[in-house]
């Protein structure tokens, strides 16, 4: 006979179900889970070994910080690494906010118009080559808007079109980057809107609190977790990534993944390793981007946000 209190034995029950789904899922993701640490964890323990040790290959037992410290010394590297936090930083913190707004429109529309949430999906199945292609034939001075202005009588010529494709400024690269980019973010606050923000602004407006006060006092903390993952996994994106800066970024400064392709593929071997070095710091500050986006999508889910 169970002697066990009816609570014990349900929480029990419960802690078997979850250990056992966590077991099959742990099962179905391996192999890919493999592929990804062979491929991504294989390559970076190479790099991390030839940019540790003397090249040539000299003294391999021994460890060296010296391309490390060349590379962190060297002016080019701070020039780019700026011009990369500034590109980063400056398209995500864009993309929110248009994707805040575009959430909160859709949000409204979505009974009626639900082919809306269709078309705005497919950017996301678009590469990103793609969209940095799509921007020269718009943006170039020989490109759709300027013909466009100057059909208009907007400017004399093409050469009056102003520079947006690699210019110091990285107005191309940040269009690029926004365009990609809004529709994921979007797609991550309206997940958590209709799953716990609807209930709230009907709440809100209850009380007749105003929009502005919705805003601010129900929106704004139900999404913001979220936003803030998100956030971070489009800045890790864009700041690791290399072919729209490579079409659209301008020839110095150059952003980081740019010039560590740039020294990785040098004739002179000897920049290889502070090539490699500098992908490593790249990594590096992607993994932590990545974990904190991963903190805060828990604390989400921990405040019922569905992501």
């Amino acid at each position: 006979m169970n002697t066990y209190p009816k609570s014990l034995s349900g929480n029990t029950d419960a802690r078997t179900r979850e250990s056992t789904s966590l077991s099959t899922t742990g099962v179905l993701v391996a192999p890919a889970l493999l592929v990804v640490v062979v491929l991504f964890g294989g390559g970076l323990v190479l790099g991390l070994i030839q940019c540790l040790t003397n090249f040539p290959a000299a003294a391999p037992d021994s460890l060296t910080f010296e391309h490390f410290v060349n590379v962190l010394s060297d002016p080019d590297f701070l020039h780019s690494l700026m011009l990369t936090l500034y590109i980063s930083t400056t398209s995500t913190a864009i993309a929110a906010v248009l994707s805040i707004l575009l959430a909160l429109v859709l949000l409204s529309l979505s009974v009626k118009y639900r082919f809306v949430h269709f078309i705005f999906q497919i950017p996301l199945t678009v590469p990103h080559l793609v969209i940095a292609v799509a921007v020269v034939f718009m943006l170039s001075p020989t490109g759709f808007f300027s013909r466009l202005a100057l059909k208009f009588g907007l400017i004399d010529s093409s050469a009056s079109f102003p520079l947006l494709i690699n210019d110091h400024r990285g107005v191309g690269i940040i269009l690029a980057y926004v365009w990609k980019e809004i529709p994921f973010i979007t797609l991550m606050i309206l997940s958590v809107l209709r799953n716990t923000g609807v209930e709230l602004l009907e709440v809100g407006r209850t009380l007749k609190a105003g929009p502005w006060q919705r805003f601010r006092y129900i929106t704004l903390p139900t999404i913001s977790p979220s936003l803030g993952a998100a956030c971070l996994i489009v800045f890790a994106y864009t700041f690791g990534a290399f072919e729209i800066p490579f079409l659209l970024g301008q020839t110095y400064p150059m952003m980081l993944p740019v010039w560590a392709y740039k020294n990785y593929s040098d004739v002179d071997l000897l920049a290889r390793p502070e090539g490699i070095a500098t992908g490593i710091i790249i990594a590096g500050v992607i993994i932590v981007a990545i974990v904190l986006s991963q903190a805060l999508i828990q604390a989400a889910r921990r405040r019922g946000a569905v992501l």
